[in-house]
């Protein structure tokens, strides 16, 4: 069986991304490293348009990754990931980001090719122990921090679940404690495994 086939019957013969059914192909998912249905997504050409120029975006279109975020299928996973990843200076795309969870292999895989990703510009986050965090890592608060503006302390010991690297800096981190949104100095956390 063709990979086209192959996709439409997965997908219904729609976008896995926006559900569309318009102009749809086939989008092998960079890095890939075969031509097989798992590494491919099938896409319209307004998605594949916007994947290959990330700066004419338009941002309300990818508010259909609230939906194809949960996906079970790899190739569309790691496209959501970093499509949410891209848009995350917007509210509703950080909150998404947030909540979209990959295994550990589809994870790399979407880090590898991020949208943005230049290795020469990266920064490498480590903890207290110099063990280097990723995005998605679950972190713990290793003494009280004071949270400025928020009238609470964070307590030793709290779990700060599905990180986010402040990629201009790499002794930030971001995390949701209490329900807030806050950033954290990478020396006072450690690395859960």
């Amino acid at each position: 069986m063709s990979i086209e086939k192959t996709l439409n019957e997965r997908s219904n013969t729609q976008c896995e991304l926006c559900t569309s059914n318009d102009s749809l192909q086939v989008y092998a998912v960079p890095p890939h490293t075969e031509d097989s249905a798992d590494d491919c997504a099938l896409i319209c050409n307004t998605c594949h348009t916007q994947i290959n120029s990330p700066e004419n975006i338009d941002i309300n279109h990818w508010r259909c990754l609230n939906d194809s975020m949960w996906s079970q299928v790899p190739a569309v996973q790691v496209i959501a990931w970093r499509m949410l990843k891209h848009l995350s200076t917007e509210g509703w795309a950080q909150d998404l980001f947030e909540m979209i969870y990959l295994e550990v292999e589809t994870l790399a895989r979407a880090e590898k090719g991020a949208i943005g990703s230049d290795d020469t510009d990266t920064f490498v986050h480590k903890d207290c122990n110099g063990a280097q965090l990723s995005s998605g890592d679950t972190v713990t608060l290793i003494k009280d921090l004071n949270v400025k503006g928020a009238g609470f302390t964070a307590k030793r010991g709290t779990a700060v679940r599905n990180i986010s690297l402040v990629e201009s800096n790499s002794e930030h981190i971001e995390g949701r404690v209490e329900g807030q949104r806050i950033v954290i100095l990478t020396e006072f956390v450690k690395k859960s495994n």
